[in-house]
Formats: structure tokens, C-alpha cells, sequence
């Protein structure tokens, strides 16, 4: 196949096709993807030849061998900590004292639970796990069908990767050497854009059913069962504030602030007595899990990435898709396109790893930011968490419940409508990205 290029003109061969082919067949027959992925990577290196198999096992070092990556198991660990010293209920009662005005209070508490998740763990499945185990009996007994509870669990759970701090941008930020501090500053708005999305349609779609009630609430009674909540609970925001405030203020790295929220976590829960020593092991065993998932993908994506440039792909692609138009708003609307039906197939990670150093140079060309692009990519794959055939989300809330997956697709529908609004928005509007961020990145 050629791929003209200016003056240049870029042929694949054997050396990208035979990869492309394995790693396909790998993941159909159920291999990990950080397997498949790797074994795709050393072949493309010995067939083009890009890098001598001497040096992979230095390169896949180098891979991980980067400190802000330290703060992907921080974050993971203390998204589980959370949960076991019982300060994400806390969470829940701030959020239900504050809903408790409208109708539909309990499902908006849940949505907003979901993003209180969201900005300590960086994780969409674990806080799937950790509101749903929550919140869906009681959207049940509230009046929502058991389906749309799962649904709307599992939409408000995709904040996990939107709303900083979040693993999905550090990882993003290492494949294209960005400052993961800078991307969650960008990424604030967008996150919060999403959980506004979210919200919308979980009223829309309350008032249009009737599911629940409520809302009949005084003024003196709603601000009496606030003030219990926080009362009860404030101390639960400390992690979150140290993880903002520390990030945010510059006062930390991502990594430093990690690790100070998991101190500060595991210590409140030996204060309030909802953790003890023997919960370590669990804990530690469960993060570790997530965690060597994510490392061997990340290890394997420095060779991968060096092979694709070497043979041309990031250049090629970007010759074809100018070659079928050059109206950037077309050129995007194929970005997107792309990104979203590549997250109905896969992960987020290997999304991030494979596909961020071909469609980069494309955006570029379009005169888009690089943050922005890395903000309406992450935006874009988390709406595959809840679009089958693989939505890990869907896979989550439906193991919780054991309800059938393809019933919440189906009531997933209206959110992931909404979402893809805000994520075409985001694409087409530089400044959601950028609003927050210095001159210079702008």
C-alpha cells in the first residue's frame, strides 16, 4: 500500500500488516492485550528492523522507568483504601444531603458520588464497583428499574478517566511527553462537563418516566440534613483537597500527591477503626492486580511507538486522511469516529498506547493543540466504558447484579447521546480544554 506524502511516499508492507494481523487474532482468541500487544511490537521490530533485539529488553525498561508513572498504583491504592475504611459512604451522604431538593434527588446523588470517586481514584471500573455496591438497590427501591440503575451507575463511573486526577491522562502524558499535571488542569472543565451531561439526562429522563419522586423538602429542613451530612462526613473531602490543592497549587507532583493521600487515607481509617492491619494484604494484592495490567501495556508501547515511526504510519496516516479531505472539521469528525469505536473494542490503555502516536500528527496538521487533543481523545474512548461489545463498565454493574448487559446498553443509550455531545464539543471548542491553562499552552 502507498501513502503519498509531499515528497515522500510511504509503503507498508509485511513488516505492519503481519503485526497488525497477529495482534487482532491474539486478542480474538482472548490473550491479554499486553501480551498480544507485545508480541505485535517484537515482530514489527525484527521484520522492519527498527530496533535491534538486543536493546528491546532496555526499551521496555525505559517504558516504565519514568517517576510520574509511580502515581498510577498511588492512586489505585488509595481508590481501594477508600472503600475499606468506609469514607466513600460519607461521600454518598454529602452527595444525597445536597440532591435531596429535586426529584430524582437519589440518582443525581449517585451521579455525583460517582465524580467525588472519580477525583481521588483516577479509576472508572473501581468506582463502578464502589457506588454500585451502593447505590443500585437503593435506585431500585426508589422507583428506577434495576437496568437503568445499572446504566446510570455505569455512565456516572466513566468520570473515573475524565475527572482529574486520572490515570488514563498520565498515561496519555507519558506515550506523548506531556506534563500529566498540565492535562488535569485542562482536563477539569471537560470532566466536569461530562458529570453535567450525565446529570442532565438522569433528570430528563426521571421527568419523562416518573421514577422518583421527592423533592418536597423546606428550606430550614434541607439545610438542617446538609449540615448533618458535613458534620458528619467533612473529613472525608480531606483527600480529595490535599489531591487538588497539592496538584493544582504546584505545592506537588501527581506522584507526591498520590502517595499523600494514601497515608492520610489508610490513616483515617485507623483513627475511625474501619481499617486494620489484616485488610493490608487484600488491599495491597487487589491494587497490585489493576496495576499489572497497565504496566506491561505501558513497558511495551516505547518499541511499538518506535517501530510505527520508523516505518511511517503516523506520517501515512496523515497523508490519507488529508488526501480524503483537508476541511479540519471533517478531519476531526474522523479522529473521533475512530477513537470512539476503538473504545467500544478496547481498553482505554492500549487505545492510548497505540493510537495517540498516529492520530497526533494528524491534529497537528489541523493546527489542534496538543492538549486539546489529548482531552477529546480520553473524552472520547471514556464514552466506550458503557458501548458494548467490551464496555468494562457494563461488565462491572452487571457482575454486581447480575443483570443482563445488553438491557443496560440499552438504557445506556440517552448518556452515551449526551456525552458524545460534550465530547463534539470539546473537539470543535479549543477553549473548554485550554481555559484554565497559562498563555503558552493556549
Amino acid at each position: 500500500m502507498l501513502w503519498q506524502q509531499m515528497d515522500q511516499t510511504v509503503i507498508l508492507g509485511w513488516d505492519f500488516y503481519g503485526p497488525v494481523i497477529m495482534f487482532v487474532a491474539l486478542v480474538a482468541l482472548a490473550v491479554p492485550v499486553w501480551a498480544a500487544i507485545g508480541a505485535s511490537a517484537i515482530l514489527m521490530l525484527v521484520w522492519s528492523g527498527a530496533l535491534p533485539l538486543s536493546l528491546v529488553g532496555e526499551r521496555l525498561f525505559s517504558g516504565i522507568d519514568a517517576f510520574a508513572l509511580t502515581a498510577v498504583p498511588l492512586f489505585i491504592l488509595t481508590g481501594d483504601a477508600l472503600v475499606r475504611t468506609g469514607l466513600s459512604r460519607k461521600f454518598l451522604d454529602v452527595a444525597e444531603a445536597l440532591t435531596q431538593f429535586a426529584k430524582g434527588g437519589f440518582g443525581s446523588a449517585t451521579v455525583l458520588v460517582c465524580g467525588m470517586f472519580a477525583a481521588i481514584s483516577g479509576s472508572d471500573a473501581a468506582g463502578a464497583a464502589a457506588v454500585g455496591r451502593m447505590t443500585i438497590a437503593r435506585l431500585v427501591e426508589s422507583g428506577y428499574p434495576r437496568p437503568y440503575a445499572c446504566a446510570l451507575v455505569a455512565a456516572g463511573a466513566c468520570t473515573g478517566i475524565l475527572i482529574p486526577p486520572s490515570i488514563a491522562y498520565i498515561i496519555i502524558g507519558l506515550v506523548l511527553g506531556i506534563s500529566a499535571s498540565t492535562l488535569f488542569l485542562a482536563a477539569v472543565i471537560p470532566g466536569l462537563a461530562i458529570l453535567v451531561s450525565i446529570l442532565v439526562t438522569n433528570i430528563i429522563m426521571n421527568r419523562l418516566n416518573g421514577w422518583e419522586g421527592g423533592g418536597n423538602v423546606s428550606m430550614p429542613e434541607y439545610f438542617s440534613r446538609l449540615w448533618t451530612a458535613l458534620k458528619s462526613g467533612w473529613y472525608a473531602f480531606i483527600v480529595p483537597g490535599i489531591i487538588f490543592y497539592g496538584i493544582f497549587s504546584g505545592r506537588m507532583t501527581p506522584t507526591e500527591a498520590g502517595a499523600t493521600a494514601v497515608v492520610v487515607t489508610i490513616v483515617m481509617g485507623f483513627v475511625l477503626g474501619t481499617l486494620k492491619l489484616s485488610d493490608f494484604p487484600a488491599m495491597l494484592v487487589s491494587s497490585a492486580k489493576v496495576n499489572g495490567v497497565i504496566l506491561p501495556i505501558i513497558a511495551f508501547s516505547v518499541p511499538l511507538a518506535e517501530a510505527l515511526a520508523i516505518i511511517g504510519v503516523p506520517q501515512g496516516f496523515v497523508a490519507v486522511a488529508t488526501g480524503v479531505s483537508e476541511e479540519p472539521w471533517v478531519l476531526i469528525l474522523m479522529m473521533l469516529a475512530i477513537l470512539v469505536a476503538a473504545g467500544c473494542v478496547m481498553e482505554t490503555t492500549p487505545n492510548i498506547v497505540i493510537l495517540a502516536p498516529i492520530l497526533l500528527p494528524l491534529a497537528e496538521e489541523i493546527g489542534m493543540n496538543e492538549i486539546q487533543f489529548c482531552i477529546m481523545m480520553i473524552t472520547a474512548l471514556g464514552v466506550g466504558f458503557i458501548t458494548p461489545p467490551l464496555g468494562l463498565n457494563l461488565f462491572v454493574v452487571s457482575g454486581i447484579t447480575g443483570e443482563s448487559i445488553l438491557k443496560i446498553a440499552y438504557r445506556a443509550v440517552p448518556f452515551v447521546f449526551f456525552m458524545l455531545l460534550v465530547t463534539l464539543m470539546i473537539a470543535y471548542i479549543p477553549a473548554i480544554s485550554t481555559a484554565l491553562l497559562p498563555d503558552i499552552f493556549k
